[in-house]
This record gives C-alpha cells, sequence and structure tokens, in this order.
C-alpha cells in the first residue's frame, strides 16, 4: 500500500458497487470495445469491421439489411462499412436471385483469412475481462445478462406495438 495502489483499487470498487447496472454495462462494453480495438487496429481493421466479419462467418452471403439487423446498426452504417470492407478486399457483394437492387455480402478468401488471426484477439479480450471470476460466477453473470438483454427487448418489442420507437439520433432536438 506504500504505493496507493491498494487504497485507489478498493475506491474504485466501492464507487462501482454504487452504480446504476446500466451504466456498469455500458463501461464494461465500453472497455471491452477499446480492449478489442487496440488488438484489431494491429490487424489493419476496425470495430465495425470486426462485427461484420463476426456475423458473416457465421452466415456469409446475406444481405445489407440482414447483415444491419443482426448487427444492430442502423442500414446507412452498415452500407458504409461495407463498402470499406470491399475496399479493403475484405467482402465482394453481388445480387443473388432475381432482386435486382439487393445486394449480398460474401467473405472473399482474404476475409475468411482473418478469421484465423482476428478471433484469438477476441478471445484473449474476454479471457483477460473474466480473469478472477470462476465457472460459477461466470455462469451467473452470463443468465444475469441473458435475462437482462431479454426483459430490456420485450420492452422495446410492447413499446413499438404502443407506437413508440427508438429515435434516431439526429431526430432529436437540440437543447
Amino acid at each position: 500500500m506504500a504505493d496507493g495502489t491498494t487504497r485507489s483499487t478498493d475506491r474504485t470498487e466501492e464507487i462501482y458497487e454504487e452504480e446504476r447496472i446500466a451504466r456498469l454495462i455500458r463501461l464494461a462494453a465500453r472497455s471491452f470495445n477499446r480492449s478489442l480495438q487496440m488488438r484489431l487496429t494491429s490487424e489493419g481493421v476496425t470495430f465495425g469491421q470486426w462485427i461484420f466479419l463476426r456475423i458473416l462467418w457465421r452466415s456469409d452471403g446475406l444481405s445489407q439489411r440482414e447483415l444491419s439487423e443482426r448487427a444492430h446498426l442502423t442500414e446507412p452504417t452498415a452500407h458504409t462499412a461495407l463498402q470499406r470492407m470491399e475496399e479493403l478486399g475484405f467482402i465482394t457483394r453481388r445480387k443473388v436471385g432475381n432482386n435486382k437492387r439487393r445486394q449480398h455480402a460474401f467473405l472473399t478468401e482474404k476475409g475468411w483469412a482473418l478469421r484465423d488471426r482476428l478471433e484469438p484477439l477476441a478471445v484473449e479480450v474476454n479471457d483477460l475481462a473474466l480473469d478472477g471470476l470462476d465457472e460459477s460466477e461466470e455462469t451467473v453473470l452470463r443468465r444475469a445478462l441473458s435475462v437482462i438483454i431479454r426483459n430490456l427487448e420485450r420492452d422495446e418489442k410492447d413499446a413499438a406495438a404502443r407506437g413508440l420507437r427508438v429515435p434516431a439520433t439526429r431526430s432529436l432536438p437540440n437543447i
């Protein structure tokens, strides 16, 4: 404690214990994203591209709309990311079937090859984040987060049934 580390750590834990769950989850997600982004940068991949790569590694050939829905991002955001991924040679986009407008994203050989380099980085971040939790604590954490997510998804669905939608950030008035 001569260097003040223990006292600082104890105080930080106290502050986090007093925080609302929503803020703790946001801080944890931000920390996960930043930790992974530091690693992805060394491979020339952004966090946004990582999101779409993960989805395509599981379900190659999705449309832009399907990708944006699975990523929980807007279609314009997906369009911009996919355009850049195509420029980098990670994906190709082409029309499938009779629909002349809808393009589907397909991983290139380069996009598939990224999987072997990037997934270990995500595993490393997860392992780092869970350091100090035993298996039962991790199980409880997973269950608790799953319940929270389901509850909030149900709330959004119920609100939509009542005509309420999450507004686009641009449409919010400046206060």
